[in-house]
Formats: C-alpha cells, structure tokens, sequence
C-alpha cells in the first residue's frame, strides 16, 4: 500500500497548491509557477480564497469546491500546503475530506520552534494518521521527479533529466545542490526534501528509490535516522540493487552521554551509524564534494569487480601523487601481463614510462591517449582506470578527451575516469568528458576517492548477496548461517540476578552476578563467588582452589586496582584473610561513601592474550558490540571493530577479528601458536545473543577475555542496566515471578 502512495506522489493525477498566491515573492506562487514550468502532464489547482486567477489557472476559493465529477483527468491526488502553520490542520481536514490521502506541507512553524509548534505537529499527524493520509514535511521546501515530470516544490530551477536520487533532510542543501547541478551539468532522478519527517521520512524515500527504473543511485544527506531498525531491513536489500550514498552530518561526540565502560567510551553515537552502514551496504562520506564525486561515477560507469586500478599521464608528477592516494585507499596498483608491456613498449616513445602508472610523456597526442589506454583497459589485471592530463604546450585537452570518449564507447565495460589538471585551458576537455557520463575530476585525490568507493561498495554488496544466499538456504554446500537470534539462553537465570539488582535499586552488577549471567550464556569465566567476612573468603577459597584473587565488591568501584581494590595469586587461606581486610580498610578510608558487599574470591586463572568484548546501547539501533586488544591499554591503543548485535552473523564476526591488529596474535605471531579462534567467535556470538535478549542491558564489558590455545575465559566483566529498568522492566519480570523464585529459592 506504501508503495502505491509513493507512486502517486512522484506522478499524481492532479495537484491542488493551498496558499497558491499571485504575488511573485510568495511561496505559493513560486510552487504553481515550478509545476507548470516543469511540464507536469497533470492538472494544477490553485485555492486561495481571495483570487479569481493566477498565473492563467482557474483559482478555487477552498478544497471543497474542486471539480468532483469523478473523471480521471479531475482527480487530485496531492495537496500542497503553503500557508500558516495555524492554519495547516483546518486545510488537511478539507483535504481528507475530499478523499486527497497525500499532502506536502512546505509551512514552518511546527516542532522546529518549540513546544508549541511540537503541539500543532502531533495534532497534525494525529489527524493524518487516524484518516490514511501520508504527509511530507511539514517544513520542508517538496519534492520533485525529472521523469514524470513534477517540481512541487518552491526551490528556483528544475534539474536536468538523470538518474541521481536525492534525499535531503536539509531544505538549504537542497536548493544549493540543485543550483550547483546547473553549472555542473549533473542529471537527477527526483528530489526530496524531508522537512521535519513527521510522517514519510528517509527509509520511505529509500523504499521508492529502490523501486525507481530511472534511479541508478541514491545520495542521501541526513542528520538523523527516524526508524534504525526498519532502515536497516530496507536498506541492506535495496544496497544490492543500486548504491546509497550518505553524508550523515552532526558526527562530533560534543552530544555524547556519560558512560560507565571501556565500551560506552569507544563506542559513541557516531560509531553505531558507521556500523548500520557497513552492515547494510551503505556508503558514508565525509562531505558534499565526496557525496556527488562518487555519485557521478556510479551513475554513469559500471562498477569494478576488484582494486587493482592503473593510471595513464602525460606528467610523472601527478602520475605518482595518484599512486600514492591509491595504496592510501587500500586500492592496489594493477600489475600488467608481459603481453601489455610489450605493446606498451612497442608504440610508447622509448623514455615513456610502459609500467603502472604508465606515463605517455608531456609531448602525448590524442593517438598516444588512445592506444594507452585501450592496452592498459584490455589488460586482465586492471579493474579500473584514472587516466590524467596537465595542459603542456602539446597537448591538446580537448582531442584527448576525445580519445578517452572513444575508448570508453569501445570498452565499456571497466569504470574510467579522468583527472584534467587545470583551469581555462583544460574547460572544454572536462565539459566533453561530463556530458558524455564520464567523471572528470580537476585533482587526483578525487578520482581515487570515487574509485575506492566503487570498489568498497562492490564488495559490501557482493557479501550482503551471500548472506541473502544464505538466508534463503541457497548458499554452496558447506556453508552454514549463523545469526545471533538463535534460541535464547537460560534467560530466566539471568532475569533473577537482575531482579535481585532490582530490590536494591542498583542498576550496576556486582562481579560475581556479571559470571552467572555470562555462564547462563554459555560463556566461559572464572568462578566467582561474594564473601562478607575473612573466614567466608577462606573457605570459598579452598573450594574454588588456589591460586585466588581477590575483589572489592561494590557498584561504585568500577576501576577496583586504582583503589587497591584487587589481590591476586593468593596461595593460602591465612593471605586470604589478611589481605580481605586490608582490601576494606583502603576502600573505607578512600571512598568511605559507597556501599560495600563484600569481597569476590575468584579462581585465577593463567595468562593468556587479553581481549574485550563489549556491548554499548544505542537508541537508533540497538546494540552495539565492540571487539579488540583488552586489558588496561584498550582506551589507550583503541585497537577495536564495531558491529551491530542485531544483525550479526558468522562472517560479520570474522570481519570484526580481521579488521583489529589483535587478529595478527590471534592466528600466531613471530613462532607463536595460533589461539582458539573458533571459542572467540562464540564467545562473541553468545555475547550478542544476551545483550539481544535482554535490552536493558545498557552497557557491558568483558575485560579481559583471556584467549589460550584452547578455550576462552572471562575474567572480569561489568554489566550496567538502564535506569529506566525500575519503573518499566520490573512489572514485566513480575508476572514470571514463579521462574524468578525458583532460582533465588535455588542460590539461598
């Protein structure tokens, strides 16, 4: 049904503009004037109570009095909205009324401005809601299609006809690109403005994209995401049709919470962003030049199906700036065969260079372009090409971006792109090269940066169809999927430790409590057990079996070594003793204030590499795991990788360890031996597995995980739950208070 909506909305069958106005300055008539200069094949209704006539039209005096003989040339199906915010409600009232189920509200002055504009946005989408209307905005500049043709908006000028979609929650950026696509002679599929997103917002856009035969690529300019759950669905399958390309601004941590972990430290907002584009295809730039760079490419070259890349001047200078930005990008310079060099060396001059990159010398024609680059594109080791060219004295720019033209017609079937370094003299070149859909970048670090974002995008999409594959059982024999929302653990063990945290209202686990959790999770960890009392750490001590460390007890003591909180390799009962109540006397005399449980007695166990898992809790989208090198230098060395725990899978897992310097130790380093991988990937597997199951957990760390030969072991972990678990978890846990009981029942 959505989808039907959004149809009607890039082609209705009739427009009516409320507020439509005579004067030129206003808003109103800036939309009637764009539909009817667009050559919308529609009719346009003008309502303004006051006019007879604007612009040639026929003006209506409200909604109501809109021709309503039912012919199908009549049917308006889209009101656009440009008057009052005040007034706004009344007009879509008289709009459902009329049977108009789509509306754009351009009008300001909804949430945008405070609580009272917030009070009128939530009437408005009330009423939408309960009546079937889909609503764009409010706030917003509108939308248009190049292919319908359609331009309900109020933004000066019209796109050129192409394939680039564009979703803007920015109305100014908007308005400045399509300005700028003037000059460059850049083609669009439709615009989108989002306004406020109070109804229709960016994954809806995305869906129609997706769908949209004349849309080859989607560019997307957000500074939030309505809906992380349902973007992450939707985008992680339109990602293996055609790419989407986002520039997500407000990416600084000035807005980060506080946090209680490693983990919520190196794991802000900005991180859990990084992580749903990853895993759902999605390509992140870092600026509008970047965003439109590799959008010119993809809509109008094939992609790569590797990285090994080669490049072809007339300079060796910037011959070699351009290999360097190469293996910067973690692009690799092709490797010719013998048979290319060959001919290479044959035709080129004989102080050309006939190696990658190839350097055809300052003195090369459009003939010595064309059999350059034909040589090099025909090669089996090139995925892709950058050929560049500085305007010498003879050269001629403009007959060698008619051989680089040529050549790509003769070889389509590898992407091309071109660098011409200059100004004036290199203008007509570039003008040739962009309107026949070749990018045509005026320095190399651009091209490179539009390459590597073809290449990545290749290979994110190339794992997301196996995946898919894998999904729907039709992967090669011998693969198996592994998702994290497998059967649920011994959820109701972990639900009583928490509801014991519960009736003390404290949200932070004590240690111990953070081992039974992970044990019910299949989880390895030291024992661990809470004495009160130097006789009780003697005799848990003898059972757990030395040697034993010891651990002050309390929420409040996260860090517990720079307290003196921590004793390890006790070997004896008497050390036992002794060092359990020097433990308190120090966390008594240096934090006399926090409340103190007692001492953790816990097995020692032996050396091993030290690893963290964690999880940090984001409010767009879930759980955010983190892997990497653990102990006391993770903050320091920040060797860690980033996935999101809904969607994890086995070869995200595999991803994330090969992404760290840690995978280099893991697998053997120097004569080491290689450590149990396959126990890691478990490990962080059933790490996801809990968190999934149980939202309330805010933040955890699990440092260190020790790593042997064989096995795994945590060693210390730390559980926060949300503050909000109180008021709003217990109530649900109580109605399981049976299974609850049994397990206190069971421990005391």
């Amino acid at each position: 049904m959505k989808e039907q909506y959004l149809n009607k909305l890039f082609a209705p069958g009739g427009i009516a503009v409320i507020g439509a106005s005579r004067n030129p300055d206003k808003v109103g008539n800036a939309i009637v004037k764009n539909l009817l200069e667009s050559g919308y094949p529609g009719k346009v209704y003008p309502i303004n109570p006051r006019e007879e006539e604007i612009l040639g039209l026929k003006c209506f005096k409200t909604v109501k009095e809109l021709p309503s003989s039912g012919a199908k040339e009549e049917i308006v199906d889209l009101a656009v909205i440009a008057i009052p915010a005040s007034k706004v409600l009344e007009a879509v009232q008289e709009c459902a009324h009329s049977n108009i189920n789509l509306i754009i509200v351009v009008s300001a002055g909804f949430k945008e401005i405070g609580p009272e504009g917030m009070e009128l946005e939530k009437e408005l989408v009330s009423f939408c809601r309960n009546h079937k209307i889909r609503l764009v905005g409010p706030n917003c500049v509108g939308l248009m299609h190049t292919h319908t043709p359609v331009n309900a908006s109020f933004a000066r000028g019209f796109p050129r006809k192409g394939h680039i979609s564009f979703i803007s929650q920015s109305g100014a950026m908007l308005v400045s690109i399509l300005d700028w696509s003037e000059l460059a002679g850049l083609g669009f599929s439709h615009f989108v403005s989002l306004g406020n997103k109070a109804d229709l917002h960016e994954t809806d856009f995305l869906e129609y994209a997706g769908g949209d035969p004349t849309t080859r690529v989607i560019l997307c300019y957000l500074e939030d995401i309505v809906d992380g759950q349902k973007f992450l669905e939707k985008a992680g399958r339109i990602s293996t049709l055609k790419p989407i390309i986002i520039l997500k601004a407000g990416s600084s941590p000035a807005g980060a919470r506080a946090v209680t972990s490693h983990t919520g430290a190196l794991a802000g907002s900005d991180s859990a962003y990084n992580a749903a584009f990853r895993q759902s295809g999605v390509l992140r730039v870092e600026n509008m030049e970047e965003l439109f760079d590799m959008a010119i490419a993809f809509a109008n070259q094939p992609l790569p199906e590797g990285d090994k890349i080669a490049i072809v001047t007339n300079s060796g200078g910037p011959g070699i700036l351009t290999t360097d930005q190469v293996e910067k990008a973690g692009l690799h310079m092709a490797r010719f065969t013998a048979e290319t060099s060959k001919q290479l060396r044959a035709f080129l001059p004989p102080e050309a260079s006939i190696y990658n990159p190839v350097d055809v010398l300052g003195d090369a024609g459009a003939e010595r372009y064309l059999f350059a680059l034909e040589k090099v594109l025909l090669d089996p080791q090139v995925d892709g090409v950058i050929t560049l060219l500085c305007p010498t004295a003879l050269t001629e720019p403009l007959d060698a971006a008619r051989s680089v033209l040529e050549i790509h017609q003769k070889i389509p079937r590898k992407p091309l792109m071109a660098v011409f370094m200059g100004g004036k003299e290199i203008q007509e070149g570039q003008k040739l090269l962009r309107e026949a859909g070749i990018p045509c970048y005026t320095f190399p670090e651009r091209a490179v940066a539009a390459m590597e974002g073809m290449v990545k995008y290749f290979k994110n999409t190339a794992s997301l169809r196996q995946k898919k594959l894998l999904q729907e059982g039709k992967a090669e024999k011998g693969q198996k999927r592994q998702k994290v929302n497998a059967a649920p653990n011994n959820t109701a063990q972990v639900k009583a430790i928490f509801y014991d945290a519960l009736r003390e209202r404290r949200v932070v686990l004590l240690g111990h409590e953070g081992v039974k959790v992970l044990t019910a999770f299949e989880i390895p960890a030291a024992p661990s057990q809470l004495a009160r009392d130097p006789r009780e750490a003697a005799q848990q001590a003898e059972e757990i079996g030395f040697p034993v460390v010891l651990k002050i007890a309390s929420p409040k003591i996260l860090h517990k070594s720079d307290i003196g909180g921590v004793v390890a390799g006790l070997e004896n009962t008497k050390d036992v003793k002794k060092h359990f109540e020097d433990i308190m006397h120090r966390a008594q005399r240096f934090i006399p204030d926090a409340p103190f449980y007692g001492i953790e007695v816990q097995k020692m166990m032996p050396p091993g590499m030290e690893i963290i898992i964690g999880s940090s809790f984001d409010l767009q989208f879930g759980h955010l795991l983190v892997f990497g090198l653990g102990g006391i230098y993770v903050n320091l060395f920040k060797d860690i990788s980033l996935r999101l725990a809904q969607t994890l899978e086995k070869a995200d897992i595999e991803e994330m360890i090969r992404e760290t310097k840690a995978y280099h130790l893991l697998k053997g380093f120097r004569g080491s031996s290689p450590l149990d991988m396959h126990s890691l990937m478990d490990t962080i597997l059933n790490t996801a597995r809990l968190v999934t199951s149980f939202p309330e957990i805010r933040e955890m760390d699990i440092n260190p995980l020790l790593v042997y030969e064989k096995g795994v072991c945590a060693v210390d972990v730390k559980i926060t739950l949300s503050h909000d678990i109180i008021a709003d978890v217990r109530p649900a846990w109580e109605q399981e208070e049976h299974l609850v009981k049994q397990f206190i029942e069971r421990r005391t």
